[in-house]
């Protein structure tokens, strides 16, 4: 008990927090995907797809672990970069990184802000929003992104998911030890591979719905 508590209270613990927690985020990426791609399938299969997920018995604790996890990740990010500025509060001259820098590292404070950002709006617009009949969140979900605006505005975040994925996915596995010359390539392949698809997957849904669905039921 006492090793666990030092890790916790170490800098190195922190990280495996965040690490841990951004990788339980992205197997919900995944679950909320496949379930959002169920729009392209039909109204009736999507919206038996929320029936099932919204009489869930343990929907509001499910729901209130994924808050906790959401704002953990970003509250335990947010105090590293905190102490390691007020650790070292005059820059170096020149900054390098292990592997070098990358579009996806260089921005993951300013796509996390705007993943919080779009996560109040879309609970907001879609959790909470009125739909045209109780038990028609299709109907809601396309009302929504049938307009050119919200269609941009979700597909625009998508594309910052996928930058922050890029690199998160690869920095949660050198935080476990997960780095050899031999297999780090691999590895860094694989978490672009998946940001993309992610993103991508994501992206096209407003893209379809405001530009091919749009005028049809």
């Amino acid at each position: 008990m006492d090793t666990f508590l030092r890790l916790a209270a170490s800098s190195i613990g922190r990280k495996m927090a965040v690490a841990a927690l951004g990788l339980l985020l992205c197997g919900f990426l995944g679950g909320h995907l496949a379930g959002n791609l169920l729009l392209f399938v039909g109204q009736d299969a999507f919206n038996a797809y929320a029936h099932h997920l919204e009489t869930f018995p343990l929907l509001e604790p499910v729901e209130l672990g994924l808050a906790s996890i959401i704002l953990l990740h970003a509250a335990v990010t947010v105090y590293l970069k905190v102490t390691a500025l007020m650790a070292r509060p005059v820059g170096y001259a020149v900054q390098v990184s292990k592997g070098g820098r990358t579009w996806g590292s260089s921005t993951m404070i300013y796509t996390a802000v705007l993943i919080l950002v779009f996560i109040v709006v879309h609970v907001a617009t879609f959790k909470y929003g009125t739909r045209p009949s109780p038990s028609d969140l299709y109907g809601l979900v396309m009302g929504y992104l049938r307009d050119w605006r919200w269609a941009v505005f979700y597909a625009l975040v998508m594309g910052g998911v996928g930058l922050h994925l890029s690199h998160g996915a690869w920095s949660a596995c050198q935080t476990f030890g997960i780095d050899h010359p031999k297999y780090t390539p691999a590895i860094k392949a694989v978490g672009t591979a998946f940001a993309a698809a992610v993103a991508l997957a994501f992206a096209v849904i407003p893209v379809w719905a405001c530009f091919i669905k749009r005028g049809q039921p």
